[in-house]
């Protein structure tokens, strides 16, 4: 057969392989198979990766029992005519990841028995109306796509989810139909626009892990603290410069994560978090040195007298003087000096303290005090109030612990 002849049964990929001005002899028959196996190859892999396609669009990619990986084929639409209807109540875990979907379709529904949907490494920029007739979808994965507040369809809040992750997309704000998921036990949002957490966080009082990192996040409120089952708080990668003494309220808190914000201090109160097992500060401005400076406001007159009332503990009785009297007396708080049997309302001195934590290191701690004549061994270590302010008494190792750990 000529050279001609050869080329033109073959694919272009082998054609290549064989130059039209080559003289080609028996004796070289060696090195021509090489080139032609080679080829072959090459062509082999790519029908078989065109075929592996085409089974999949006829549903055939079922990994297992309930399962339907759709993953990584570069899909720009998401077509279910060639799936059985059986196939399709039958499937309960769908991956659709790694592909060029820009809205998730409405198809997806028809899927009615669907427990874990991935989405993740898309360019969704929406999330269609139909998905909130999955009513048996536990676990929702959109990682990686375009998807901000206004992606959610309205009723989205009516799922009964359990895991929801919508890190690595554009949220500027937490979507409040996501504070309507009441099952919700793990919400992750990482890797976001998000400047605020909505005070509306508290009614997920299922929920046991958020991550919040890589966000923008400058305050944690105090509804965060309504969460009785949360054990993962992750607040990294933000700009936070306080943490609310309310967060002692999270007994089921076993890590917090806040490295790489911007705090230079810790409430006393965290040394109430008995069960938490670990605390990142790393990439925090804790510092050792800090400047014995007590910022005093001298109190009202109504203060004083709530103060006298309180520390000399004289009896009162509704009838004696208006509800919000009684209510400002309610709000007295103690001064932490065990020494001191003062109280304070509004005025108070602020004060940092480093404290001895679990015995391993110490933390810088904001307390308050009742005035400036007031000192508070705030130290779990009975030793002079002086030394916990001294660089020179902080060992190195132990200082790192507080940066690093």
């Amino acid at each position: 057969m000529s050279r001609a002849g050869v080329r033109k049964y073959l694919p272009s990929s082998c054609q290549k392989q064989i130059s039209p001005g080559a003289n080609y002899r028996f004796t070289g028959a060696f090195s021509l198979t090489a080139k032609l196996l080679q080829g072959l190859s090459g062509f082999k892999s790519t029908l078989k990766r065109k075929i592996a396609i085409m089974e999949t669009h006829e549903g055939a990619a079922a990994v297992g029992d309930g399962v339907l990986d759709f993953s990584h084929l570069s899909l720009d639409t998401f077509g279910v005519d060639s799936i059985s209807d059986e196939r399709k109540r039958d499937t309960k875990q769908l991956y659709l990841n790694y592909n060029r979907l820009g809205s998730l379709p409405s198809s997806v529904s028809l899927f009615s028995n669907l427990e874990f949907l991935d989405i993740s490494n898309n360019g969704l920029s929406a999330i269609c109306e139909s998905v909130t007739r999955l009513t048996r979808l536990k676990t929702l994965v959109a990682k990686n796509n375009r998807l901000d507040e206004f992606s959610l369809p309205k009723e989205f809040g009516s799922l009964q989810l359990e895991v929801l992750n919508f890190s690595g997309n554009r949220f500027e704000e937490i979507p409040l139909q996501c504070t309507k998921l009441l099952r919700l036990q793990s919400l992750s949002l990482g890797g976001n626009r998000l400047k605020s957490i909505p005070a509306e966080i508290e009614n997920l009082t299922s929920l046991e892990l958020l991550y919040l990192g890589g966000n923008l996040i400058t305050a944690i409120p105090p509804e965060v603290a309504n969460l009785p089952w949360l054990s993962y708080l992750v607040l990294c990668d933000n700009r936070i410069q306080s943490v609310p003494p309310q967060l002692t309220r999270l007994h089921s808190l076993r890590s917090l994560s806040l490295h790489n914000n911007l705090l230079t201090y810790l409430p006393r109160e965290i040394l109430c978090l008995v069960h938490l097992q670990e605390l990142s500060l790393r990439g925090n401005p804790l510092v050792v040195r800090f400047v014995k400076e007590m910022t005093y406001d001298p109190p009202s007159l109504l203060e004083l007298a709530g103060r006298t009332v309180k520390s000399r503990n004289l009896p009162y009785y509704p009838c004696d003087m208006p509800s919000n009297l009684l209510h400002y007396l309610d709000l007295a708080s103690k001064c932490p000096n065990p020494k001191c049997a003062g109280v304070y309302f509004d005025s108070c001195v602020r004060q940092i303290k480093f404290v001895d934590f679990c015995g391993k290191y110490r933390l810088p701690l904001m307390h308050y005090l009742c005035s400036p004549e007031c000192t508070s061994p705030c130290s779990s270590n009975p030793q002079s109030d002086a030394e916990s302010e001294d660089e020179s008494s902080v060992p190195a190792y132990r200082l790192q612990r507080v940066l690093l750990g």
